[in-house]
């Protein structure tokens, strides 16, 4: 029996917008709830009903203009912080992704409306979001800092299923609580009230909420790391990206500053030594990285402690031989007639090894590549420029890990912007990572909530693999993560630091990080059938339409 919606002024509609938009910022990290999560949605699912049901009063991209008030509303008030690196880069992060958030509303509600005639359906969200957000993963407009099951950062006891599931099992959980409590008040308080119905949705709810989280609780405090420890000295120099990283500061300085800090807690017990991402800015050439005074002074401490290994970020350069094939991200120096690459690297060091290089791979659309490079490379020098990166920096295909057959520890060396990406970093386990050792320079947001939400979303990656995580933040906050996602040790913001800590390695692979996004696979293969089925049954309709219209004729 169809439901009857009491009727209703546009201006409630907005309200309920705008309250749907309010709540899923509420729940959001960095101090947000995100049990409001499971209701989030229900405001937004009730407009887009009565808008189905109510057509004839509404335009009919009514559905679109009202979904995206609401994520327009979640994207500012959680990412705002993204203007104090770059206004133009807040207002097309917070714009475009808003649009990219109600195409995918407005597409649920044609297909639903379309192809299953308002007959529930609900799955249909579940699919095209997860699909939305998979994608959203893989492209050069890339920002996926807002995925639905990134909201329990901050509450890892409740989602150590993560090792099976990746985010998109937290996606699942959130957008099907929103469809069985949006059903349940139908059932509820609709005018054909059914209390049968609300009986068997209200158990299935409690079901739905109660056995996640309770197997994820078991989980959590029955998992022990099994015994592998190494010995990690994490530096948090502090020194400001604006005023002195990139300009006041020299490179010699900044390296005496970490390095007067690290000799605080470094001894001959020390297995690593962690400094930030770009700890060296001024940039090191690839190919005479044994000639450079800078990693003389990191070896030299080397020479005292030979059982230490370092990993620091640098700002690094690869020349190209003439006739030598470029890269698309290959820049050309017309006075000197030749072609390089800058990359955002990490670099390992050893006593009785050359340096291993790592080429941040995930790159920060707008700041360190310009999106979609072959088409749009006349336009690179106009890349926000935050301290000497500006442009389209190279990039490698494969997860370079850290270490040697001799040593035991593989370490996973990830580049700030690459550490929400679940899915990159299982590319990491497959090839042997035991460690995740996170760099990173999170000064550019300020005091916000940007680096404690960059922070918190390292605690996802961790359950995700069952990896410890060390974090050498320049900033702030750097620290110590478990297995568990429980944060062991942290910094305080903008203060210079120096934590060390023994955290254990493990070599067990998850079923996530052997399958990857294995979910968004499936949804993006459920959502090209739904469209496609779409487009068949417009062209059968309009099809016959003409033919009817011929027949009167």
């Amino acid at each position: 029996m169809p439901y009857i919606f009491i009727p209703m002024k546009k201006r409630y509609l907005l309200l309920m917008a705008i309250l749907s938009g309010v709540l899923l910022s509420l729940s959001w990290p960095a101090h947000g709830f995100p049990f409001l999560l499971f209701i989030a949605l229900v405001p937004l699912l009730y407009i887009e009903d009565f808008i189905a049901k109510n057509k004839h009063n509404f335009i009919k991209a009514s559905v679109f203009f009202y979904s995206y008030l609401t994520f327009f509303i979640w994207n500012l008030l959680t990412t705002y912080w993204i203007y104090y690196s770059t206004g133009f880069g807040a207002a097309m992060a917070v714009v475009v992704n808003s649009l990219f958030m109600a195409v995918v509303f407005h597409l649920y509600h044609l297909v639903r409306r379309t192809i299953f005639k308002s007959k529930g359906a609900y799955n249909v969200l579940i699919a095209f979001w997860i699909c939305f957000e998979y994608l959203h993963l893989s492209w050069d407009l890339s920002w996926p800092w807002l995925n639905l099951g990134n909201g329990f950062a901050n509450y890892p006891m409740f989602v150590q299923w993560y090792s099976i599931t990746g985010v998109f099992g937290g996606d699942i959980w959130i957008l099907a609580a929103n469809i069985l409590v949006y059903k349940l008040l139908l059932n509820t308080f609709g005018m054909f009230r059914s209390k049968k119905n609300a009986l068997i949705l209200a158990a299935g709810l409690g079901l739905w909420l109660l056995i996640p989280s309770t197997i994820s609780i078991i989980t959590y405090y029955t998992y022990h790391e099994t015994e592998d420890p190494y010995t990690c000295v994490v530096v948090q120099p502090n020194v400001d990206p604006f005023n002195e990283k990139f300009s006041s500061m020299s490179e010699d300085m900044q390296l005496e500053k970490m390095l007067r800090l690290a000799r605080q807690k470094v001894d001959e017990q020390t297995d690593y030594l962690i400094f930030p991402e770009t700890a060296l800015p001024n940039g090191v050439v690839e190919d005479e990285i044994n000639e450079n005074a800078h990693v003389d002074s990191l070896k030299a401490l080397i020479q005292k402690y030979p059982k230490l290994k370092i990993v620091i970020g640098v700002s690094s350069y690869i020349y190209y031989k003439p006739h030598q094939k470029l890269s698309v991200t290959a820049r050309y120096v017309k006075e000197g007639d030749y072609w390089y690459d800058v990359c955002n690297t990490a670099m390992y060091l050893t006593a009785d090894a050359p340096p291993v290089m790592y080429h941040k791979s995930k790159l920060v659309p707008g700041v360190e590549m310009m999106p979609f490079p072959r088409l749009l490379k006349p336009l690179q020098k106009y890349a926000i420029d935050l301290g000497g990166m500006a442009g389209t920096n190279a990039t490698q295909e494969t997860r370079t890990v850290f270490g040697t057959q001799e040593y035991k520890a593989k370490i996973a060396p990830v580049i700030c912007y690459e550490s929400i990406y679940g899915g990159f970093l299982t590319g990491y386990m497959r090839n042997g990572a035991t460690l995740i050792f996170i760099i990173t320079n999170d000064g550019w947001w300020e005091n916000t909530p940007g680096y404690r939400q960059h922070f918190q979303y390292a605690r996802l990656r961790a359950i995700e693999n069952r990896r410890s995580i060390a974090r050498s933040a320049n900033t702030g906050i750097s620290g110590f993560i478990n297995q568990r996602g429980d944060v062991l040790m942290q910094t305080e913001y903008w203060t210079p630091d120096v934590r060390k800590m023994t955290i254990n390695a493990n070599s067990h692979i998850t079923f996530y990080a052997r399958f990857g996004d294995y979910l968004g696979n499936i949804a993006m293969i459920f959502t090209i059938a739904l469209l496609l089925l779409q487009i068949t049954i417009i062209f059968l309709n309009k099809r016959r339409k003409i033919i009817t219209a011929r027949k009167k004729s």
